[in-house]
């Protein structure tokens, strides 16, 4: 394969990986997020919600269904992501994320807010009313 050809391949993935996220930010369901695609998260979703989780977490297992509930009630207007940890150490690196579940407020490209440990629905739901009016 030739580089032209490498690259036609990448953009046509690319693409289908844009119209998988934005199919699943209007049904509300949650995105994995990654560190291949984190920027493309943050461009295409102005009002985004990460929940930097690990399997072995009790507090991250009890948060999950909180954060796919919330994914519903907010559908089509804040999209949600789960980052599991350990398999994105650069991205968790990158915010500074030393306990863990720690869930990061985005607003257009840039870190708004978080809330470390495993809170309540009701917490959790006023925060992102403070941070996406």
């Amino acid at each position: 394969m030739d580089d032209n050809e490498l690259e036609a391949i990448r953009e046509k993935r690319m693409a289908a990986l844009k119209e998988k996220m934005e199919r699943q930010s209007v049904t509300g369901a949650v995105i994995t997020v990654d560190q291949l695609h984190f920027g493309d998260l943050l461009r295409q979703h102005p009002a985004l919600v990460v929940d930097f989780w690990a399997e072995w977490c009790g507090p991250c297992r009890r948060v999950g269904p909180v954060i796919e509930e919330l994914a519903q009630e907010f559908a089509g207007k804040v999209t949600f992501g789960k980052c599991n940890t350990d398999e994105n150490q650069q991205l968790a690196m990158q915010f500074d994320i030393s306990a863990i579940p720690n869930i990061v407020f985005f607003s257009h490209g840039r870190m708004m807010d978080r809330v470390i440990g495993a809170y309540p629905k009701e917490a959790i739901r006023e925060k992102i009313i403070r941070n996406f009016p």
